[in-house]
């Protein structure tokens, strides 16, 4: 049986996924920061699937909290999807207050190399483990840039994609993948977390599929990509941005 973790896996495309590998059979670990009551929703819906779920709260951005979130899971890793991440607000660079340029770099480059990190110690044949997969989920904005939106965010997804394709090459002979998924325009609740509540529908014109896309249809990627259909996949990133 498939043991998966999912960081930020309680909302948005997080919970697409967890619902998504559960129906695929994987037993999961869902880490939240915050919502226990979005981590409870999620966990039972899985759970109802006939798969076992674990939650654990931790903060990524806590030196402590990645190891906190590893060291909790019950069993034996076999896949981890590294999916949380955040932007703040849409502005230009110059707009942005530095700290939150730090936080941002922070928690979706530093966390997710952290997240890695652990996940090669804990599925590598070097180190005892029985291999695995890892999927990032970076962002199309990666080579984008996003000017007048977030460039910090951008640039801290492309080092997201830098890390998997070296990450990739680095453990590919110790039974681990290392894939990574870039969305494109999603509708989920971030937009209006960031204070753009209309941005879906203002920005579809210019994607060629002139629509968003569902968080469900990020989760089928990341399910193919943890499939034994994708066995010969590694150090590469699916981008799923509907032609963008």
């Amino acid at each position: 049986m498939a043991l998966t973790l999912i960081t930020g896996g309680t909302r948005g495309i997080g919970a697409a996924i967890a619902a998504r590998l559960a129906a695929a059979g994987h037993d999961l670990v869902l880490g939240y920061r915050s919502q226990e009551s979005a981590a409870a929703e999620t966990a039972a819906a899985v759970r109802a699937a006939g798969v076992r779920c674990q939650t654990v709260r931790a903060d990524l951005t806590d030196p402590d909290g990645v190891e906190t979130l590893f060291a909790a899971v019950s069993g034996r890793l076999t896949g981890v999807v590294n999916n949380a991440g955040a932007t703040y607000r849409y502005a230009p660079l110059a707009q942005t207050p530095v700290e939150e340029v730090r936080r941002t770099v922070e928690v979706n480059l530093t966390a997710p190399l952290l997240v890695a990190r652990a996940a090669v110690l804990a599925m590598s044949t070097a180190y005892g483990g029985a291999g695995g997969v890892l999927v990032n989920i970076s962002s199309g904005a990666a080579t984008l840039g996003s000017p007048g939106e977030y460039v910090h965010y951008a640039a801290a997804k492309a080092g997201v994609d830098a890390f998997t394709k070296g990450l990739g090459l680095e453990v590919a002979d110790q039974g681990i993948r290392v894939v990574g998924v870039a969305p494109g325009l999603v509708e989920t609740e971030l937009h209006a977390a960031t204070g753009d509540a209309g941005r879906v529908d203002r920005m579809a014109a210019a994607i060629p599929l002139r629509r968003a896309a569902a968080a469900g249809e990020i989760a089928g990627a990341v399910a193919w990509l943890m499939s034994d259909e994708a066995g010969y996949v590694t150090a590469t990133t699916l981008r799923v941005a509907g032609g963008r």
